[in-house]
This record gives C-alpha cells, sequence and structure tokens, in this order.
C-alpha cells in the first residue's frame, strides 16, 4: 500500500462483524491499518473487534479492540482515552456504528424509534464530542460519519432513514464548527453493499440489489472503506461537510421499493 494515512492514529467505531462476511466499519479498519494507521477497532462485542485486529496483524499492522457501547458518553470517552493512552492522540474517527430498522411510520414503535436514533445518530455525536479534544491537542484530524442513500431518497424505513439523514445534517453542522480547529468533517452515503448486516434478505433480493444500479454490480465493505480512506488522508485536506456517495450510480434512477436495507 501507498502509506496514505502513515503515522495516523484512528479509531474505527463498529469495525467487528456481525457473523461471517465484510461490513463496512470491519473493511475499514483493515484499510486504514495497511495504509499505515494505528487503528483502535471499537465494537460493543469485543470478540468482534479482537477478529478484526486478527486480521490487521497478521498482515503486519498495529491494532488494538476495544469493547463499548458508543451510545454512552462515558464509554465514548473511555474509547478516546485508549487511543491516547496506547499512541498519543487521535487523528482520525470513523463513526462507522449502525442498526437497521426496515419498518414503515404505522410500524415503527416508540421503543424501536428510540434504539435506532440512539445508534446510528446519538452515538456518532457522543463519539465526535469525545474525540475534539484529543484532535486538537494533535492539530486537528478527521472525523468520517457514515449515512446511507436511505437520507437522499424515499425510502419506508422511517426511523432508519430518518437517523441517516440526521448524520447528514450532524456532519454540516459540525463541519462549520470544527473547521477552525483543523478537525475536517464529511459523511460517505453507501448504497446497498452486501453485508452481514443483510444476508438475511436472501439470495433473490441480494440479486435484485445488484441488478438495481447502473453499474449492474455488487458493492461491498471495501467501497465503502476505500471512500473512508480518502476522506481521511491528506488528498481531502480542503474537503469538509460533504457527502460522498458510494452507490453504483443508484441514487440517479427511480427508486426501487424492495431494494431492502442500505448498508
Amino acid at each position: 500500500m501507498s502509506g496514505r494515512l502513515s503515522g495516523k492514529i484512528a479509531i474505527v467505531t463498529g469495525a467487528g462483524s456481525r457473523g461471517a462476511g465484510l461490513g463496512n466499519g470491519k473493511a475499514t479498519a483493515i484499510l486504514f491499518a495497511r495504509e499505515g494507521a494505528r487503528v483502535l477497532c471499537v465494537d460493543q462485542v469485543k470478540d468482534r473487534a479482537e477478529e478484526t485486529v486478527g486480521l490487521i496483524r497478521a498482515e503486519g499492522g498495529d491494532a488494538i479492540a476495544h469493547a463499548a457501547d458508543v451510545t454512552r458518553a462515558a464509554e465514548c470517552a473511555l474509547v478516546v482515552k485508549a487511543g491516547v493512552e496506547r499512541w498519543g492522540g487521535v487523528d482520525i474517527l470513523h463513526n462507522n456504528v449502525g442498526i437497521e430498522s426496515r419498518k414503515d411510520l404505522l410500524e415503527t414503535s416508540e421503543e424501536e424509534w428510540d434504539r435506532v436514533i440512539a445508534v446510528d445518530l446519538k452515538s456518532m455525536f457522543l463519539a465526535t464530542q469525545a474525540a475534539v479534544p484529543a484532535m486538537v491537542g494533535r492539530g486537528g484530524g478527521a472525523v468520517i460519519c457514515v449515512s446511507s442513500i436511505a437520507a437522499l431518497r424515499g425510502y419506508g424505513r422511517t426511523a432508519y432513514a430518518t437517523a441517516k439523514a440526521g448524520v447528514i445534517g450532524f456532519v454540516r453542522s459540525v463541519a462549520v464548527q470544527l473547521g477552525p480547529k483543523g478537525i475536517r468533517v464529511n459523511a460517505i452515503a453507501p448504497g446497498p453493499v452486501w453485508t452481514p448486516m443483510v444476508q438475511d434478505l436472501g439470495d433473490d433480493a441480494r440479486e435484485r440489489r445488484r441488478r438495481a444500479s447502473p453499474l449492474g454490480t455488487e458493492g461491498t465493505g471495501w467501497d465503502v472503506g476505500w471512500g473512508a480512506v480518502y476522506l481521511a488522508s491528506n488528498e481531502a485536506r480542503w474537503v469538509t461537510g460533504q457527502t460522498l456517495v458510494i452507490d453504483a450510480g443508484l441514487t440517479l434512477t427511480t427508486p426501487e421499493g424492495s431494494l431492502g436495507a442500505t448498508r
């Protein structure tokens, strides 16, 4: 690899995968390490983070695992503290934690709404808030928040789409606030990439998702991860407050009503 993140210290939340396969956070953590970053892999289930760490170390990279519920401010503070104590600071925060909800307005309970908003949006607020002082101490940094094209199109998944739209609003607001501190804040909006989160949709849905975009190819966690590498690197030094859509052109087309979750 080219060492685009050489010397950087990165935190990746949601760095494990739920089941076999490669999620967006896992792929991003691996690519960050391949590009020279030291990576703190965070997941609510430590075994998942440890698996990602094992893959990174097997390639000669530097990574550690940390278990945390990033919907809690105190645990986000401990995540940042772990990075500072281990390596001396934080340069990159990749906010990837997310859960789905496939229910429409009338099906969504108050409890499900609260849970999705907490995991998919509140976690990014808390993790970013915790990381800023450590980034300022390093002279700046980069925050990347994973949204979804569900934030940009009309989907029936009310809580999920709302949370992901909130991520984009959060990124724009915080980019203005943190720019003078040398911290860039951007979002990635993936299309229907195939990850462990959506494997229960089945083979027919997988094929429909593949065919839906102009490119007609299936996206993976690697596609999202490479977008994150760019936004974390100095190549994007003049990019902030933006949403990088990675969807094989799907948002250029008429929405399909049955694509399934979009992570």
